[in-house]
């Protein structure tokens, strides 16, 4: 008998074995989704083997905040090929905020024309979630259409970049126009954590304020052990009268103690469940993670 064979057999040994792990963990994910009572989009990725697991992968997740992640990815290429700087003033006028929308930003400048730095906007963007820096960044980059036409130039093509928040919030159904599938969240996550497509200091100071965020304290680090290193963006909608919220999500790449980083990316769509209950989907999703790839 050949001493190949032994061999072959061990290979296929270990593999149904990490199959049924995959699929053991796929089964308590939708278990635990059940409980958002709506559509529940995961994502899920070891950053250094790729092996991943996606559920509900063809449907359209409206980002909401989400969305404000590849936008600084956009702002600092720009910043890369020189057209900004980080600590480059951008002034701005009354007229130009919307003193209604979530903006932390107009606490620092209230009823006042002010300068602030780009690195002070991506920041507020990014960390803090807020709306009218969002959307000053998206006229620094000429639109939508350029910031989705740079994303999928990165080769993450499954994601729709059409309206800023201000135009978010004419309509309910705008926020549908603005998706992402979860592979093309992973995509974008990978981006950020191999560090290929921008400069060493620009890739420092996006991590840096995915890190700092202050958001979602409950979704994907509501069950991890304190202290865990979260680089991750939120994304949240109002909810209707119906009792509807069209998005509850977050998307970050935690770090296990074993040293794996772990892509998460959980969407959670047109759900009936309270906030509470929504968020915890979030956190036992990336409890599932973090204890399959070794967290524990």
């Amino acid at each position: 008998m050949s001493r190949f064979i032994p061999l072959v057999v061990a290979l296929l040994f270990i593999q149904n074995i990490a199959f049924a792990q995959q699929t053991k963990l796929k089964s308590e994910i939708e278990t635990i989704s059940k409980l958002a009572q709506g559509i529940v989009g995961v994502g899920i990725m070891d950053l250094k083997t790729k092996e991943a697991l996606l559920i509900n992968q063809d449907h359209k997740f409206p980002m909401q905040s989400t969305f404000k992640f590849p936008l600084a990815i956009a702002v600092l290429d720009l910043i890369d090929k020189g057209k900004y700087k980080l600590d480059q003033k951008i002034h701005v006028t009354q007229a130009e905020v919307n003193k209604k929308t979530h903006s932390p930003m107009l606490g620092k400048y209230p009823d006042q024309d002010f300068d602030i730095t780009i690195a002070e906007l991506l920041s507020y963007s990014v960390s803090e979630s807020d709306n009218n820096a969002c959307d000053i960044l998206f006229e620094l980059a000429g639109g939508t259409k350029k910031v989705n036409d740079y994303i999928h130039s990165l080769g993450v093509k499954d994601i729709a970049i059409v309206a800023t928040e201000k135009q978010m919030s004419t309509g309910w159904d705008v926020q549908y126009t603005n998706y992402a599938r979860p592979s093309a969240y992973l995509q974008l996550l990978q981006i950020a954590y191999e560090r290929k497509k921008l400069s060493e200091t620009s890739h420092d100071f996006l991590w840096k304020i995915l890190v700092e965020g202050p958001t979602g304290l409950k979704r994907i680090k509501g069950q991890l052990p304190k202290g865990t290193e979260v680089a991750h963006k939120t994304g949240t909608s109002n909810t209707n009268e119906k009792g509807i919220t069209a998005a509850t999500n977050d998307v970050g790449i935690m770090k296990l103690p074993n040293g794996k980083a772990i892509a998460v990316v959980v969407f959670v769509s047109d759900a009936a469940a309270d906030s509470d209950a929504r968020e915890l989907v979030i956190a036992r999703i990336a409890k599932a993670a973090w204890n399959y790839y070794g967290g524990n």
